[in-house]
């Protein structure tokens, strides 16, 4: 007899599920491999050490990285991904970006936090850095997650009633969200590292969190990343997922058009006008280089 239930950990080859009474159990994989993700529906079936998955069910998306090598996939069926970055240590606008690029081309919903208000010089600068994303209409939100008197209802209500992935570098202040947001957030995860044998925890894969009792809302916590792979884009595909890129594109000669080189392109133009930000566009043709190399692997 199989259930269905969530993916709401992961270690190897173990996935941590809770069923539709929301007790949580390890379940093992049928095979070698384990395909299950946090935020994957699965149907599982009891057995002596736990659960088996015996099949997932269809995604409505997943959310990954790719690089030469490997592929991470971070979650699946996911409604938003809230990038987080602070105001100190100083965030890559290229690795934001990416982030943004891979959430945009799986046609899932982005927002941005900037943590560490408190250091007001330092948090000037990063929020002059942001302009270009609000001018693209990305939500971008003031924080300072460590103060306890400051008023999270903002973030709690572009959270409400979604299932967010928080991705960010390390330092950013994810962890200090999640505690902030869900109050048994430790306690929680010290359950699901004691079960999966993990040791103490340090986020090396992502966990699910439900921010409220009727299970609405839920929260994901993610590794932290220091380089994020795009190859599973193509360089045609790369215009469309770049907002003010994309508006421009359709004013090129060339139906094919790179905007790298081509004569008469309606980005280039733009960019010469001040209407594309040139670190934007700069980061644009950086990605277009990268993801057009020939493959090493």
């Amino acid at each position: 007899m199989t259930h269905t239930g969530l993916v709401v950990a992961s270690h190897g080859r173990h996935v941590w599920v809770e069923d539709a009474q929301g007790e949580r159990r390890i379940c093992h994989p049928r095979g070698k491999k384990n395909q299950a993700v946090v935020g994957d529906h699965v149907q599982w079936s009891a057995s002596e050490d736990g659960g088996s998955i015996e099949s997932i069910d269809t995604r409505k998306n997943i959310f990954y990285r790719q690089d030469e090598i490997r592929t991470k996939s971070f979650a699946a069926n996911i409604d938003q991904v809230l990038v987080l970055v602070a105001a100190e240590p100083d965030f890559s606008q290229s690795q934001l970006s990416r982030a943004l690029i891979a959430a945009r081309h799986e046609g899932i919903r982005t927002l941005i936090g900037l943590n560490k208000q408190d250091l007001s010089e330092a948090f000037d600068r990063a929020w002059h850095k942001l302009l270009a994303y609000q001018q693209l209409g990305c939500s971008v939100l003031p924080l300072s997650l460590k103060n306890p008197a400051f008023d999270v209802s903002d973030l709690q209500a572009e959270l409400a009633n979604r299932v967010t992935l928080v991705l960010g570098p390390s330092g950013a202040g994810k962890s200090t969200l999640i505690n902030r947001l869900v109050p048994n957030a430790n306690a929680a995860t010290n359950i699901i590292s004691q079960a999966l044998q993990s040791g103490k925890h340090t986020t090396t894969s992502t966990t699910w969190y439900w921010m409220d009792d009727s299970k609405q809302s839920a929260l994901m916590d993610s590794p932290g990343f220091q380089a994020f792979g795009l190859h599973h884009i193509a360089p045609t595909e790369l215009a469309s997922c770049m907002p003010d890129i994309r508006k421009h594109a359709d004013h090129c000669k060339f139906h094919n058009c790179s905007h790298v080189h081509e004569p008469e392109c309606g980005v280039r133009d733009a960019l010469e006008n001040d209407d594309i930000d040139p670190g934007r566009y700069k980061i644009y043709t950086e990605l277009f280089a990268e993801l057009s190399a020939p493959k090493t692997y």
